[in-house]
């Protein structure tokens, strides 16, 4: 078969990348299209083996490189503006308009989805609450097109994937579709058992918003007996490092090598984003490594309460403050808990094994 691989953009090498490059693996002859791609040379070897990537007329607008996301209002007539014609199996890995791309008749297109694009529905309104007029207005008639589109694209797909139950749940409230749940991929060889843990909580992810970093500090600044490192970069970074107590550690971004020594030697792994899936949880816990998490979204499903680590309500300080001291209390099998991990480590086997039965 002629396999087209569909990804959204490629400016990183983050979650959504790493689905990617697993299904490349099954594909090595695939072609990749994308709105843009702006990788370095390091992620593009890391991702896609070096290989080049088919864009949209995006990618030459002025500005792009640094500000392609202001061009949201076009990137629907962008992936319809990608060839596909003459493949036989289309692969899309979308959580934005992947999905969306069109297709001969005869082909079967899969879509592996991420999530339905958050800022167009269950996103909406907490990225138009703060805005002011006429940006509001604007942004308000944009995803208001944007959704329109959405749905009316849906016929463009043939299969739904989504990468947890959570996702599933989206993808049938939004879509009216099913799904079928097959969870990420988690280089769990990597990050391997480590049963001497030290005294200090771990936190790891980009520095956002929604990732929540800040709610986590500003709980360990209400527990100075407590030690906190947390690892990652991004716009959050300066604010973290000026409201960090004594018994925080800011460290910024570190190299992989450097992540995994944290996570084996972690005492637990704190995590308070709602999350599609989350793969740093996972991989924290195939170091053996129990994870303090939100009851939510994607962790709401791979942490078990009181067997992997402990699960907390609401993302507030004193829910985080009150499962740490829950934690504490509780003893763990960290051979368990990595045992546990193994089980979200099967993605090419059943990817594979799904793609075969829909296009046989």
């Amino acid at each position: 078969m002629k396999v087209a691989l569909v990804h959204d953009w490629l400016v990183t090498n983050a979650g959504a990348e790493k689905v990617l490059r697993s299904i490349l693996e099954l594909y090595p002859n695939a072609d990749i299209f994308a709105i843009v791609d702006f990788l370095d040379s390091f992620d593009r070897e890391a991702i896609l083996d070096g290989k080049g990537v088919r864009v949209s007329f995006i990618q030459k607008l002025p500005f792009a490189k640094r500000h392609f996301r202001n061009y949201l209002p076009l990137f629907p007539k962008a992936i319809e503006s990608l060839d596909l014609s003459g493949y036989d199996l289309i692969i899309s890995s979308s959580w934005a308009f992947a999905k969306g791309v069109k297709k001969d008749k005869q082909a079967i297109h899969i879509c592996y989805c991420h999530t339905p694009i958050r800022y167009a529905w269950d996103l909406y309104d907490e990225y138009t609450f703060n805005l002011k007029q006429p940006k509001k207005f604007l942004v308000k008639k944009s995803l208001e097109y944007i959704r329109g589109w959405d749905i009316k694209t849906l016929k463009r797909v043939d299969y739904f994937i989504a990468n947890s139950n959570f996702i599933k749940d989206r993808v049938k409230r939004t879509y009216k579709k099913e799904a079928k749940v097959i969870y990420p991929p988690v280089d769990i060889k990597r990050f391997t058992l480590h049963e001497e843990k030290e005294d200090f909580y771990l936190t790891a992810s980009r520095l956002v918003p929604y990732k929540k970093t800040k709610l986590i500090v500003e709980a360990f600044n209400e527990m100075p007996e407590k030690k906190l490192v947390v690892i990652g970069s991004g716009e959050e970074l300066a604010t973290l490092k000026a409201i960090a107590k004594d018994n925080i550690t800011i460290m910024g971004y570190q190299e992989d090598s450097v992540l995994v020594e944290f996570m084996q030697k972690a005492k637990a792994f704190v995590y308070a984003a709602i999350e599609d899936f989350g793969i740093v949880p996972i991989e924290a816990m195939a170091c053996g490594t129990p994870v303090v998490a939100l009851n939510r979204g994607g962790t709401a499903e791979t942490v078990v309460n009181g067997a992997t680590g402990v699960l907390f309500s609401k993302q507030n300080v004193s829910d985080i403050v009150a499962a740490i001291k829950e934690f504490e209390s509780m003893n763990f099998s960290f051979s368990d808990i990595r045992e546990h991990s193994k089980k979200f480590s099967n993605f090419k086997e059943e990817f594979k094994k799904y793609v075969d039965s829909c296009t046989t």
